[in-house]
């Protein structure tokens, strides 16, 4: 039988190991708490060091990259529809969010996808187009993807990689004088991965698809049809990862998200109704 006081250096160990993480969780929690100057549409204190201007470089050079990359629709029917829906939403979007105008780009691809970048870029896949079955549900598609730029979803993500990365290497300085250099490096890579960046993008994805609500209803689209379009994603999605572990939310938890707060919605698709808003788009 191992003795009490055999035990004491594998109890130190974990003991150097655990103080270690605790201060490095401690610092790369402190810069949040610190840098979390900036406010989303919604009253969410965001952390953000990276600017608009850097942001809306890089979404240009990612527009630019795709655009040479992917084959592009030429079907002008199916472009004045796209464009029309933009244009109804458009009215609705701080300028700030999006240069002088959005750059839409309809691209030949039958996945069921659509982004806004920021700096004023759009782009919609064919394949959204037969998922998104009425102007509404495109509304609601394009409404969240604007929703994400209005929020500075990019940029907050891009800030907390950084203050994640600027955390590990704190972290390893700390580190170099321990033998346990690798198990600590190791538990902290998987708490942030699990503790910061994962959640943080599910809770994006619901802001984006409020602030998407709120924008089409304004727009003179029925809020309605946003539910229509995820009950429509279920059934072509498949057997998708457990949601705990997507950065995407279940097909289900966002229906009853956007359900949760159609009642503003539709008191403001009301108050356009009333100011004779309709987007008028055809396919």
């Amino acid at each position: 039988m191992m003795s009490k006081n055999s035990d004491r250096p594998l109890r130190d160990k974990f003991l150097r190991i655990l103080k270690s993480c605790l201060w490095a969780g401690i610092l790369v929690a402190s810069l949040h708490l610190i840098l979390a100057c900036a406010t989303s549409p919604t009253g969410r204190k965001q952390f953000i060091v990276v600017s608009d201007q850097q942001m809306n470089l890089l979404g240009d050079q990612a527009f630019q990259q795709m655009k040479k990359e992917l084959p592009k629709d030429s079907d002008p029917k199916t472009r004045l529809y796209v464009d029309c829906i933009v244009r109804a939403l458009s009215q609705f979007v701080p300028s700030e969010a999006s240069g002088e105008n959005w750059e839409v780009v309809i691209f030949k691809d039958k996945s069921a996808n659509a982004f806004a970048l920021p700096g004023g870029k759009i782009g919609v896949y064919t394949g959204m187009l037969r998922v998104a079955q009425t102007p509404g549900q495109l509304a609601a598609v394009i409404g969240h993807e604007i929703g994400h730029v209005m929020a500075r979803h990019g940029a907050e993500r891009a800030s907390t990689v950084l203050a994640t990365q600027t955390g590990l290497v704190l972290v390893d300085a700390l580190a170099k004088e321990s033998r346990h250099r690798n198990e600590m490096m190791g538990v902290l890579g998987i708490g942030a991965q699990f503790g910061v960046i994962l959640p943080h993008g599910r809770r994006q994805e619901l802001e984006a698809d409020e602030i998407g609500l709120d924008l089409m209803a304004k727009a003179g689209f029925n809020p309605t049809e946003s539910v229509r379009l995820w009950e429509n994603m279920s059934k072509t999605s498949g057997q998708g990862p457990p949601e705990f572990l997507s950065t995407h939310p279940a097909n289900d938890q966002r229906i009853q998200y956007l359900q949760s707060h159609m009642a503003q919605a539709r008191a403001l698709f009301h108050e356009a109704q009333l100011n004779g808003r309709d987007p008028n788009c055809h396919k």
